[in-house]
C-alpha cells in the first residue's frame, strides 16, 4: 500500500512548536515580522499569501503583504524594509510581473532577512528545498541509498534541492526541459517542481519509488500540481505527497522558522 507523505501532518508539530518560541520571544519584547512582497493577484500567490498570514497569525507572528504598483514601488519597499528594525525577514511572492527583472529584485533583500533563501547567498537555504528535505526525512526515506531524480531546475526548488542533495553526497540527477522523461523509470525517488500541470505520469515511475510532487499551477483558477492523478491512484508505489498537504505547509513552516531565527539574530 502506497504511504502518504503528509507535510500538514509534519507542519502540525512543528507549528505547535514554534507558537511556543514565539509566545516566550515576545515575552522578552521581540516581536518577529515578515514581509511578504508581490506586485501581482494571480489566484496561485494570492493562496500562498493568505496561507502565510493565517500560519502567521496562529502562532503570533506579524505578517504584512505589500501589494506593489510598480517594479520601482517594489524595489524601494525592499530597501526600506532592509533598514527597518522591526522587519525580521522578508520575501517576493514569485512570480513578479517582470520575470526578467527577478535576480535583480531579490539580490536587494538583505541577506540576514532573506528568509526564502531565494538569493543564495545569505544565511538561509530555499524554503521549498528544506522542506521536501524534512518530508523526506519525517518519513525515514533512505535517500543515501536511492537514486534520485529532480524534475525542473527552477530557483526555489530544483537548482538548491539539486545543490543540498549533492552536498550530503546522494546520487541525484536533474531533469530539465527537453529532457527524456521516460528515464525516470530507472530512479526511487522523484521529485518534480515545473509548474507545468500532469506532466508526470504512470508510466514513468517503476514500482516501489517515491514521488514528490513540488508543482503548483493554476488551471482555470484550480490548483494543479505536476503528477497525473493516475499515479496517486497506484498502490504499488513507496510513498506519495497527497494532492494537497504535501510540500506546502512545511513550506510555510520552514519558512516561519526561519523568520523566528532571524528576529533573535539581527
Amino acid at each position: 500500500m502506497t504511504k502518504e507523505l503528509s507535510g500538514r501532518e509534519l507542519a502540525g508539530f512543528v507549528k505547535e512548536r514554534q507558537a511556543h518560541v514565539v509566545h516566550s520571544l515576545r515575552g522578552k519584547k521581540i516581536f518577529p515580522k515578515l514581509l511578504i512582497l508581490r506586485d501581482s493577484d494571480n489566484p496561485v500567490i494570492t493562496k500562498y499569501v493568505t496561507l502565510k498570514q493565517q500560519y502567521g497569525e496562529d502562532i503570533g507572528v506579524v505578517v504584512e503583504d505589500f501589494y506593489a504598483k510598480s517594479l520601482d514601488e517594489l524595489k524601494s519597499k525592499i530597501e526600506s524594509a532592509n533598514s527597518d528594525p522591526t522587519i525580521s525577514g522578508m520575501i517576493v511572492q514569485l512570480p513578479i510581473l517582470d520575470k526578467d527583472a527577478t535576480d535583480e529584485v531579490v539580490s536587494l533583500i538583505d541577506p540576514r532577512k532573506d528568509v526564502d533563501g531565494l538569493s543564495g547567498n545569505g544565511k538561509f537555504d530555499s524554503a521549498t528545498a528544506t522542506a521536501i528535505n524534512w518530508l523526506l526525512s519525517g518519513y525515514d526515506i533512505d535517500l543515501a541509498s536511492s537514486r534520485i531524480a529532480l524534475v525542473g531546475r527552477g530557483r526555489l526548488v530544483g537548482a538548491p534541492l539539486f545543490r543540498m542533495f549533492r552536498n550530503s553526497g546522494y546520487n541525484v540527477e536533474l531533469f530539465h526541459r527537453g529532457s527524456d522523461l521516460e528515464e525516470l523509470k530507472k530512479y526511487d525517488v522523484i521529485v518534480s517542481a515545473t509548474g507545468v500541470p500532469r506532466l508526470i505520469k504512470s508510466d514513468y515511475i517503476k514500482s516501489g519509488a517515491v514521488v514528490v510532487d513540488a508543482g503548483t499551477a493554476s488551471e482555470k483558477g484550480v490548483l494543479m500540481g505536476d503528477v497525473d492523478e493516475a499515479v496517486r491512484e497506484r498502490t504499488d508505489l513507496l510513498a506519495i505527497t497527497p494532492k494537497l498537504g504535501g510540500v506546502g505547509p512545511l513550506t510555510v513552516s520552514v519558512l516561519f522558522e526561519n523568520v523566528i531565527f532571524a528576529s533573535q539574530n539581527q
